[in-house]
């Protein structure tokens, strides 16, 4: 498919540049009944051509044989943002308790002046009233990534599915490839040391392919014909 990816955009180099992991002896002497195509994505330009480089080949393969084909998107909201919309969370809580308890010991004065205890709160906690909503926005921001991937994927007309998940992203990306049994993983790395590609092993289940530099220059695939740019 590679090849057939070349010739398409007039190259000879890109199977070189693209494979970040090549793909383990023993997947490749298996004889798997159905394709599964997996993509890491971010919404950044490169994990969209990532997606829709996916697409592409899903499509011909599709074309090609007679194998059901899945693309597959995973979305990791990593465990740095976690940790730290977390902090957030309980910081804020126990302003809120400190401010609720000062509401009941004070509820015959005027609302006004119980309004006035929070200049006695030290500034990171009102900071904190202020981004007490930063977790629920991650969330509303990775559904809004998986919803444009969705978007991205509705000429494609075929099985699609989206994944949210929690905590490191190699460690997460290899759960979804090893419990789906993926074919291929698509990353928008351009290059095999990326951490993120380091962090994946060598003993990963599947090939990884990446997006060269070069490759982000050209224009954009028609998944319904033999031509792709991307």
């Amino acid at each position: 498919m590679l090849a057939r990816l070349e010739s398409a955009l007039g190259r000879n180099d890109l199977i070189e540049q693209m494979v970040l992991r090549p793909e383990p002896v023993a997947s490749a002497s298996d004889s798997k009944k159905s394709v599964n195509l997996v993509v890491g994505y971010s919404s950044s330009p490169r994990s969209q051509t990532a997606l829709d480089l996916a697409l592409w080949m899903a499509h011909q393969t599709r074309i090609a044989t007679s194998k059901p084909v899945t693309v597959q998107v995973v979305y990791v909201l990593d465990e740095n943002q976690i940790s730290q919309y977390s902090d957030l969370f309980n910081l804020t809580k126990s302003s809120l308790v400190a401010s609720s308890n000062c509401e009941n010991t004070e509820s015959a004065q005027p609302v006004r002046k119980w309004l006035a205890a929070s200049s006695r709160l030290t500034s990171s906690e009102l900071q904190c009233f202020k981004t007490i909503s930063a977790p629920i926005t991650a969330l509303e921001r990775a559904d809004h990534i998986l919803w444009q991937a969705r978007c991205l994927a509705e000429e494609w007309r075929g099985s699609f599915t989206a994944h949210l998940r929690f905590g490191n992203i190699a460690k997460e990306l290899r759960k979804v490839v090893e419990e789906e049994a993926a074919t291929l993983l698509f990353l928008g790395c351009k290059s095999a040391n990326h951490s993120i590609i380091r962090e994946l092993g060598d003993d990963f289940p599947c090939a990884v392919l990446g997006i060269p530099t070069n490759l982000m220059s050209t224009e954009s695939f028609d998944s319904s014909s033999d031509c792709l740019s991307i």
